[in-house]
């Protein structure tokens, strides 16, 4: 898991039009945070950068004063994480610990995140991080309702970052913030008020990095219980089942075959990747005494990794399913064959 944790994370910045992700990331070019990284974005004159440039490398590169990196993005995605790559590798540029790259508005992020995880030349010195989607407090709840985008936007965040809640209802806040957690409840939610946010929470370390996995892993843990709880003190599960994007958890109390596992999983994916968003799950593996965490977006796992230790004193396996279209039976049901086949057989499921 070193060499895979070694590699350079890629930020994902996406949100709807108008949900203030250009501000965010304005926010962010602003605090020395960003000192080691690369910044893609669409164009210069968008996020208003002039000002701060201390040199202009090229016609397409220019370096802040934080000692940030900014490029545009002219072609397609690949080509310019590979231009900055070459010119980090040449010394025309300084070293970058880190890549952050802005969507457009209307961006459907599942693609973008295949390109990075899946392509073969990207894959040697990059690795997906961090995704993290803004959402418009006014007018995030009629957007979710209405198109696909900021769903799938949601669903495949890690941090989601509530903007305009200054000028928003505090109602509709707290309602758009349980839709939310309808499609993703194992989100880490941040709020943003007058173009402010938490820079440090929006950048922190992914699962991946070893000084903080076994915080985020909890974290997803937590999210998921305090969701289960909200929905179950409803009486029942308010716009769960209808919804074209939502959750779930399935929980197993025996450890788990792993070869088995992972046949089933990989199988699932190649068949109903397109409409399973993401995949997080804590397992309890036969044969190892600490939990093997899995993470994945549609049909990408990243490289399972072991914790040192559990997060919490539950030793179950636990395993959270964002998926648009599918029910939640067909896939506990088609693990339950497969958890038979290993000499076990799952607890029924929760919503998450």
């Amino acid at each position: 898991m070193s060499a895979y944790s070694e590699l350079t994370p890629i930020i994902v910045l996406t949100g709807f039009l108008g949900s203030g992700k250009t501000t965010l990331l304005n926010r962010l070019l602003k605090h020395p945070a960003l000192g080691d990284a690369a910044v893609l974005i669409n164009e210069f004159g968008e996020v208003g950068i002039d000002h701060q440039l201390v040199e202009a490398v090229d016609e397409s590169t220019v370096l802040l004063s934080s000692g940030c990196l900014c490029c545009t993005i002219r072609d397609d995605l690949k080509q310019a994480i590979m231009e900055i790559h070459d010119k980090r590798a040449r010394g025309i540029v300084p070293p970058y610990r880190r890549v952050i790259v802005e969507t457009t508005g209307l961006a459907d992020p599942a693609p973008i995140l295949a390109t990075l995880m899946n392509d073969v030349s990207l894959r040697h010195h990059y690795r997906l991080g961090t995704i993290i989607t803004t959402v418009d407090a006014v007018n995030g709840l009629d957007q979710l309702e209405r198109q696909e985008e900021p769903r799938k936007q949601a669903a495949v965040a890690d941090r989601i970052v509530l903007t305009k809640t200054d000028i928003a209802e505090p109602e509709a806040v707290e309602a758009l913030r349980h839709r939310l957690e309808q499609i993703n409840p194992s989100a880490e939610f941040l709020i943003g008020q007058h173009g402010a946010v938490d820079v440090e929470r929006v950048l922190r370390a992914d699962v991946y990095d070893a000084a903080a996995k076994g915080g985020e892993v909890l974290r997803w843990i937590e999210a998921e219980a305090a969701a289960s709880h909200a929905h179950a003190g409803h009486g029942h599960d308010v716009n769960r089942h209808d919804a074209s994007i939502h959750a779930f958890c399935l929980i197993h109390d025996e450890p788990i075959d792993w070869t088995v596992f992972g046949i089933w999983l990989t199988m699932l994916l190649h068949t109903h990747g397109e409409h399973i968003l993401r995949v997080k799950g804590l397992l309890n593996v036969e044969g190892a005494d600490t939990p093997v965490v899995i993470n994945g977006v549609q049909h990408i796992i990243h490289p399972p990794i072991h914790l040192d230790a559990w997060p919490d004193e539950s030793r179950q396996s636990r395993v959270v399913f964002i998926v648009r279209g599918l029910e939640r039976a067909l896939i506990e049901e088609s693990l339950a064959v497969f958890n038979r086949l290993g000499g076990g057989a799952p607890q029924s499921s929760k919503a998450a």
